[in-house]
């Protein structure tokens, strides 16, 4: 039986990730962690360029975006987004109701903050924005727009956040380590934006072309998704939450035959492919962790749209005229009627009229920023409550495709890989770019390894991909 057969037929039993999720990640990433042998030799190509994100060990980002924890509630988001004694006001995806997660719903919630501030605030005060991505730079045009002294404080080197656009001349397009999509783009007119800006996108659909770790390809039945939905209804209609792993679970939902079918595939396979490539890349987070009441129903096929121009168009204008103080990070806020004061690590202070809070969930729970007076009880339950989930990418360039298929997306079903996810750039760029996607627990575990092991695991990952033409001479894999 296939460890990730054994794992979801066990789901009933044991939590299946509840060890590594209570595990806080490792500020930055170490060798000296190997939970898993690095497997040699490798039949794929050693790239040519490689870059690799950490989202989880980001001290300024602890995670990738927010999601519905269990007994966590959209009200909550609410309540995090409002205004504290008109001096203090926070903003960025997690406090967004309409397009949480997103990079729409981060800047949304940059235009509704400075219209908060607008509200009890008169022209010409100073407003202190603590972060420079798409939330705080937003809020700041608008603010300045309307004839406020603005400042943005940012602790990063680099405008962005969690937009994180990489030109560099070894790569032959600008490369996304952060957003890279816009997601149900039918909803916003982002994508209209970008392209106004100068921007390309292109249609991205979610339908891949799935095949097995022998490399067979095979159709994708609605088995898993089937299970999943019948969990979540059996969910609903429950007196609490409870985790999407319970509602599976207790629902009976889960109980799937575990014998194979002619493909090597078998029922709970594909429970397992539904739990892995949508639910944990939507979220960022294990079963266990999402709620059975708020977990979204999976996204349209057709309506993400993918972005190829440099995400980073959108803050081509948005600093103009307004200072910006970079590398400080701050680590106290005081707030009262006579305005409020930013404490930052090097020990000097900044003074202003009002304050927006722009820096992700993931930091705010780590509580490495103070406030004084604490913030209201509804924010920090908030701030608790919320999920915060990884979702870490691998770019990987190589002096030609070893691969032999067109499909722009490819996934895979069975087996153990960590990689069950890949972009295929070649049908967007004509570039032999790929792009593979790890989210949740295995997240987590591969952000605490070095380089070589995260590209081992990656390159291990694409064998089902390797044309049969290029399976007679194996390269070894990095050591």
């Amino acid at each position: 039986m296939k460890r990730r057969t054994f794992l979801i037929g066990s789901v009933s039993g044991l939590s299946l990730v509840a060890l590594t999720a209570c595990v806080p990640p490792s500020p930055r990433p170490t060798a000296s962690v190997s939970p898993s042998p690095t497997p040699t030799p490798s039949l794929v190509p050693k790239p040519e360029n490689v870059r690799r994100t950490s989202w989880s060990a980001d001290p300024f980002a602890r995670g990738s975006f927010s999601f519905p924890a269990v007994g966590a509630t959209p009200e909550q988001r609410e309540a995090l987004a409002t205004p504290v004694d008109g001096r203090l006001f926070l903003a960025g995806e997690a406090t967004s109701i309409d397009a949480p997660g997103t990079v729409q719903g981060a800047r949304a919630s940059g235009m509704r903050a400075a219209r908060d501030v607008q509200a009890v605030a008169t022209a010409g005060e100073r407003i202190a924005v603590i972060g420079a991505g798409i939330a705080g730079l937003t809020a700041a045009r608008a603010l300045k727009d309307a004839g406020f002294d603005v400042v943005v404080v940012e602790a990063r080197d680099r405008i962005g956040g969690r937009i994180d656009t990489v030109t560099d001349k070894k790569w032959p397009f600008p490369i996304e380590l952060g957003a890279s999509v816009v997601r149900a783009s039918g909803t916003t007119t982002l994508d209209e934006e970008l392209i106004g800006l100068g921007v390309i996108t292109a249609p991205f659909s979610r339908t891949s072309e799935t095949r097995t770790s022998d490399g067979l390809v095979v159709p994708v039945p609605d088995t898993g998704a089937q299970a999943v939905n019948a969990a979540l209804a059996w969910a609903a209609d429950q007196p609490a939450d409870v985790s999407v792993a319970r509602a599976l679970a207790d629902s009976g939902a889960s109980k799937l035959s575990t014998t194979d079918a002619d493909t090597g595939v078998s029922d709970a396979d594909w429970l397992d492919y539904e739990i892995t490539t949508v639910l944990a890349l939507n979220s960022g987070a294990a079963v266990d962790d999402q709620s059975g009441w708020y977990t979204p129903a999976a996204p349209g096929l057709d309506e993400d749209r993918l972005v190829l121009g440099g995400f980073n168009g959108l803050f081509d204008a948005l600093l103009e005229g307004i200072d910006l103080l970079g590398s400080s990070v701050v680590t106290r806020i005081a707030y009262g009627e006579s305005g409020a004061s930013l404490r930052l690590g090097n020990g000097e202070s900044l003074g202003a009229d009002r304050v927006i809070v722009t820096v992700p969930l993931g930091v705010l729970k780590t509580k490495v920023m103070e406030f004084d007076p604490p913030l209201p009880f509804a924010h920090r339950g908030a701030i608790a409550a919320l999920g915060m989930g990884t979702l870490d990418k691998i770019w990987l360039q190589f002096a030609e495709p070893f691969w032999d298929t067109d499909a722009p997306l490819w996934t895979t079903v069975g087996g153990d890989d960590d990689f069950r996810v890949w972009i295929n750039m070649v049908p967007f760029t004509g570039e032999p770019v790929l792009v593979g996607l790890v989210a949740a627990e295995t997240a987590l575990r591969l952000a605490e390894v070095g380089d070589d092991e995260f590209l081992a695991a990656a390159l291990a990952s694409l064998v089902p991909f390797v044309s049969p033409m290029d399976t007679a001479t194996p390269t070894p894999a990095p050591k």
